[in-house]
């Protein structure tokens, strides 16, 4: 039994042109948020709104909400807005690009494919721990003093991180093998 994608929605060719449409939105979006992060890193918060996501604790939270002042806090709220839509262009361009190179080494690869195709579901989860982890952020952020939002929020973003980098990976390495495998189809 073939594991279904999340993209079966689509054409096969319809796929390949959402994938491009996705990242160059999640590229334009992560461009808006580095613009946005430039006034969120300070000597307590040197990753800007990354500091922030892994801060683990109330203290360290407040520490860091306390290094940005009013208008950095704009920023941030600004930040975790506009990560909305990054979460749904970096979850389609890279679920996507796991189910492409899934489907080609599925010509040679049984167990690769059924990998990219966990991977590419396992990007819409981590869309999902991203959403999880911006509402911890918003609710400190407007002043919430429970100290379950900075461990929540920090959880999230490992996981998160964890799956958006295996995700990268495997379209990396896949997309490799992938070409290499070709390249020698062709000579032999």
């Amino acid at each position: 039994m073939k594991l279904p994608h999340p993209f079966l929605w689509l054409t096969e060719s319809g796929q390949s042109r959402v994938f491009v449409v996705a990242a160059i939105l999640a590229l334009l979006t992560m461009a808006s948020l580095q613009v946005l992060d430039a006034p969120l890193k300070t000597a307590t918060a040197p990753g800007g709104i990354i500091s922030y996501e892994f801060a683990r604790d109330l203290e360290g939270a407040r520490r860091i909400l306390g290094s940005w002042g009013p208008e950095a806090r704009v920023y941030a709220g600004l930040s975790l807005g506009l990560d909305y839509l990054f979460m749904v262009s970096y979850a389609g361009a890279l679920g996507l690009g796991c189910v492409l190179v899934a489907r080609r080494l599925g010509r040679w690869s049984r167990g690769l494919a059924a990998l990219g195709v966990v991977l590419s579901w396992g990007q819409w989860l981590a869309a999902l721990l991203d959403v999880t982890e911006n509402y911890a952020l918003i609710r400190l952020l407007l002043g919430s003093a429970r100290a379950l939002w900075p461990a929540l929020a920090s959880g999230c973003a490992l996981t998160k991180f964890l799956l958006v980098g295996a995700g990268i990976l495997f379209i990396g390495v896949g997309g490799i093998l992938s070409l290499l495998r070709r390249g020698t189809g062709r000579s032999g």
